[in-house]
């Protein structure tokens, strides 16, 4: 076992402190990373909180990970010491049913491992990047392209393949109208995604105050949905929208923009049901979807095409104690555009 340094919650009110955790031993197919950046998602503060169901403290978040390999065990193929590599939001699954032999392992029909606050195959709780080592089964590891910095790719192994999925599920492409609702940690990914893929890129935002970012990461219209012109003078116009914040929006005004077999695809994942007038569906034979990670092949395959593309996180780096800060910050929309956390500094 490996004792390594880490921040954990222990309470849903409590802010996280420094700890440490036990790594496993290498079982044949792991592989030790050393951690160098972790980012942190809004997954990780609704996880700690508890506010997506009790936690199972204590809780060492973290599945955006970056680092380098450290050591292998006796059975593992794909990778060598040095290897620069990322771990994302799961560390395994049943790797029998059929979304996990064709590879959508994020749709596992018993259930993935999640990268911390689950129990693994060896019946031990699992803990997360905001740490400065793990050991993880080779086969839910990636490959980090060297054209790649880690601190920019950290973030790629949740907030980018969460709209890489989508965009590439639905053919976003030339020709392809694609609107990002709200420009943030999960939004700026999609805005830099569906660019580099070709499409017309549109952001509808609550205001205008990012409209020079979102031109910049490649939009090609920024609107405020504050305004209720938005909504006549974009109806109809939109393939594919995809909605990334957490609040409950409006369906009808949104659908509303859709094309016809166009489809809106919720990826924040608000806290309360939605309502959507069925109508707002009929017309012009709309879908409302629903989208989850990517699979680890896909997940390689949106970190090969960031760095063929030069697409990276915007990032804001941070060190192990400003964690709690940056939560406060997270909540308060007060980051341009994703926190990651220099793993050095938890042995600092």
């Amino acid at each position: 076992m490996l004792t390594v340094n880490a921040y954990a919650a222990t309470a849903a009110t409590q802010p996280l402190t420094p700890t440490t955790v036990e790594r496993r031993d290498l079982a044949p197919a792991d592989v030790l990373i050393d951690i160098a950046y972790s980012g942190i998602c809004h997954s990780d503060i609704h996880t700690a909180r508890s506010e997506w169901g009790q936690a199972n403290y204590p809780v060492v978040p973290g599945h955006e990970i970056a680092g380098t390999v450290r050591e292998v065990g006796s059975g593992v193929t794909r990778y060598a010491v040095g290897d620069r590599v990322g771990v994302g939001c799961f560390v395994d699954s049943c790797r029998e049913c059929g979304p996990c032999t064709a590879g959508l392992e994020q749709y596992c029909e018993n259930g993935f491992t999640g990268t911390y606050n689950a129990v693994d195959r060896y019946g031990q709780p699992t803990n997360g990047g905001y740490s400065s080592a793990i050991v993880v089964d080779e086969n839910y590891v990636c490959r980090i392209p060297d054209s790649l910095e880690l601190s920019v790719a950290a973030p790629l192994l949740c907030a980018g393949i969460t709209l890489y999925s989508p965009l590439r599920h639905w053919k976003a492409g030339p020709g392809t109208r694609v609107a990002v609702i709200g420009l943030g940690g999960l939004g700026h990914m999609g805005v830099k995604l569906a660019h580099a893929m070709g499409a017309e890129v549109t952001v509808l935002s609550q205001s205008l105050k990012k409209m020079e970012d979102g031109l910049r990461l490649g939009a090609d219209h920024y609107h405020a949905t504050s305004d209720p012109d938005t909504f006549t003078a974009l109806a109809g116009s939109f393939d594919l929208i995809l909605n990334t914040v957490s609040a409950n929006l409006d369906m009808s005004k949104y659908m509303g923009l859709l094309a016809v077999d166009g489809t809106l695809v919720e990826l924040g994942l608000p806290e309360h049901p939605i309502e959507v007038p069925a109508f707002s569906l009929a017309n012009n034979r709309r879908s409302l979807a629903g989208s989850k990670i990517g699979g680890i092949a896909e997940t390689q395959e949106m970190l090969d095409f960031c760095a063929e593309h030069g697409v990276g996180a915007e990032i804001e780096i941070i060190a192990a104690d400003a964690i709690n800060d940056a939560y406060e910050r997270v909540m308060a929309s007060d980051v341009r555009y994703r926190f990651v956390i220099d793993a050095a500094t938890f042995d600092a």
